[in-house]
């Protein structure tokens, strides 16, 4: 049989649609051959990796995030330990947290300390602050990968690994589907970058054009990538309207793109009986 990568792009919130592609794989008995993800796509790829089902993670983020009382106690787990933690973490700031401390409160307890210990082949994107280029983690430990993957920038402090500072990989590899050409015979991509709300044409506001201009420059990245790669299927769910930090929303954000599930399925039938190319 034909072995097929899945790869999961950025998006904060918006990438809860991820989920359903991820039950698509569950429905017909499938498991990729390597997942490779950026950001949200990486945190929720390395659970899946990790073992967990399309369906446990979708409970476990619909607990993390529809009961308020239990975020909030999630969220009071997040305060630096002392004084001299949070100064080391960057001191007195306005809006950015350490993601790493965050991830310790909210990641799943099933995924591992190192890459070698997932089920699945994983790689995980982030961008290397000063060489101005995406860097691809594999092996060693994980979770500070992670963090350096999805490290919005202005929200979340840049992730110090080795020598280097990263910030998230959205920058500069949003939906990183080039790093699994030739790793598997077919490829499979979500792409959950934003960009303009629908709805009625309204003058934007100074809040909606710094947001939305940043998604515009995600979405001609992942169109040049997936043009440097046609065989690639590119899905793109109809996630425009939500923010990178709705994730009281999930609810929500999983019910409007509950289509994906079966698109995933179609996508999955065609690219695995399709003539090798």
């Amino acid at each position: 049989m034909k072995t097929l990568a899945l790869v999961l792009g950025a998006g904060g919130a918006r990438g809860i649609a991820h989920i359903h592609a991820l039950k698509a794989f569950d429905d017909l008995g499938l498991k990729p051959s390597m997942i490779s993800g950026t950001s949200i796509g990486a945190l929720i790829g390395a659970a899946y990796a990790a073992g967990m089902s399309g369906a446990d993670i979708q409970t476990y983020v619909q607990d993390s995030f529809n009961d308020r009382a239990r975020l909030i106690t999630q969220a009071l787990k997040v305060r630096p330990s002392s004084v001299k933690s949070f100064f080391a973490d960057g001191g007195l700031r306005l809006g950015e947290f350490n993601l790493e401390t965050v991830l310790s409160v909210f990641l799943p307890p099933v995924i591992p300390a190192t890459f070698e210990e997932l089920q699945i082949p994983f790689h995980a994107v982030a961008t290397d602050f000063y060489a101005e280029k995406s860097t691809v983690f594999s092996a060693g430990p994980l979770h500070r990968p992670l963090a350096a993957s999805a490290a919005i920038p202005a929200v979340f402090l840049p992730v110090r690994i080795g020598d280097a500072y990263y910030i998230d990989g959205s920058a500069t590899n949003p939906c990183p589907l080039d790093t699994v050409q030739r790793r598997a015979d077919e490829v499979i991509a979500i792409d959950v970058s934003g960009g303009t709300k629908d709805g009625v044409l309204t003058r934007p506001t100074k809040m909606d054009v710094i947001y939305a201009s940043s998604q515009m420059m995600q979405q001609s990245i992942v169109a040049l990538s997936a043009r440097e790669f046609p065989r690639t299927a590119l899905i793109r769910p109809s996630v425009g309207t939500y923010r990178a930090l709705d994730f009281l929303k999930v609810s929500d954000i999983l019910e409007e793109t509950a289509d994906l599930r079966d698109e995933v399925k179609t996508a999955i039938d065609r690219l695995l009986t399709r003539p090798p190319g």
